[in-house]
């Protein structure tokens, strides 16, 4: 017997979570030889989620609700979750429907071929022109920072087998960034095209703030090739200075009494240094920062309660 889990952050999903626990129950009992889990994680929504999770608890044993005592971010919500899976595999989706829980299937049997972990691909996205440009943009920094195949296409709907479940957990430090762990914890990873559906209900809660926010992380918590990047701009400009000053001393050297003053070059290249300097700062001081905050044991979530139809915790 194949045990399935699936683990949902859940954030302003009061009218939609419904929907995706029944799908998902509905698509598993087709299943032969299938049983499933939800663990459904309320990453302290503010609207009635909690209530509506714990209507689901109570009505399917297959559910398993986690509070969160307060936002602490999808990827957060994930590893939470995570420490509460038992089954063989291990499915995560968004908490709004538009990642179809009955495609889930065709993630699974392609674990079953072989793979550690398999993305969800869609050949149409119904995000909003804002949501669908941070997706390029995060795939694109995972390529760079992450050494992320270029082919293939990283998306919040995916599977994987407990073994890569098991090693995430081993992460322990505040910022959890769930497609790192991925990415360095096997290569044999692939993807499958699903469905993309239009949103129902609500809007995305991922802001720009909250984008830009989660590529930081990415990029500081599994690479350190931003401060290799600052050192390299470091160099060109101190490059780009040399010349400057050689230019100024062939102008000097000239006698030429229209050379104009010059202030503004002057100015113009403090500027420029001073710029690249802060920014070199800056990288480094975000690393220092992070590692102080991890040495200081800070959680990357702390949970309320667990609710389950049997008991509550």
């Amino acid at each position: 017997m194949t045990k399935i889990s699936y683990v949902i952050p859940c954030y302003r999903s009061e009218k939609t979570i419904k929907g995706v626990v029944n799908e998902i129950i509905e698509t598993v009992s087709g299943l032969p030889d299938s049983t499933c889990e939800i663990i459904l994680v309320n990453d302290s929504s503010p609207d009635n989620t909690l209530s509506v999770i714990e209507e689901l608890a109570a009505a399917h044993d297959e559910v398993t609700g986690i509070d969160m005592t307060k936002n602490f971010g999808q990827h957060a919500a994930l590893m939470a979750g995570f420490h509460f899976v038992t089954g063989d595999y291990v499915v995560c989706l968004d908490d709004d429907g538009q990642t179809p829980p009955c495609e889930s299937v065709k993630l699974i049997d392609k674990l079953k071929e072989g793979y550690d972990a398999v993305y969800a691909r869609y050949d149409h996205k119904a995000h909003s022109a804002f949501r669908n440009f941070g997706s390029r943009v995060n795939s694109y920094m995972a390529e760079t920072m992450l050494n992320k195949p270029k082919e293939l296409y990283i998306s919040s709907y995916f599977a994987a087998k407990r073994i890569i479940i098991d090693e995430i957990l081993r992460y322990q430090n505040p910022y959890p960034y769930i497609q790192g762990l991925v990415l360095r914890s096997t290569n044999k990873i692939c993807n499958v095209d699903v469905e993309h559906r239009a949103r129902q209900e609500g809007r995305s809660g991922y802001s720009f703030g909250k984008l830009m926010a989660l590529w930081i992380n990415g990029f500081t918590s599994f690479s350190v090739k931003p401060l290799r990047i600052a050192m390299y701009c470091g160099l060109f400009t101190a490059f780009v200075g040399f010349l400057f000053l050689i230019y100024v001393l062939i102008v000097k050297l000239s006698n030429n009494p229209n050379t104009p003053l010059g202030w503004s070059s002057t100015m113009a290249v403090i500027l420029l240094i001073g710029g690249m300097n802060l920014i070199v700062l800056g990288m480094i001081g975000e690393y220092i920062g992070r590692m102080y905050i991890s040495m200081n044991n800070s959680p990357q979530y702390v949970i309320r309660k667990v609710i389950s139809g049997k008991e509550e915790k």
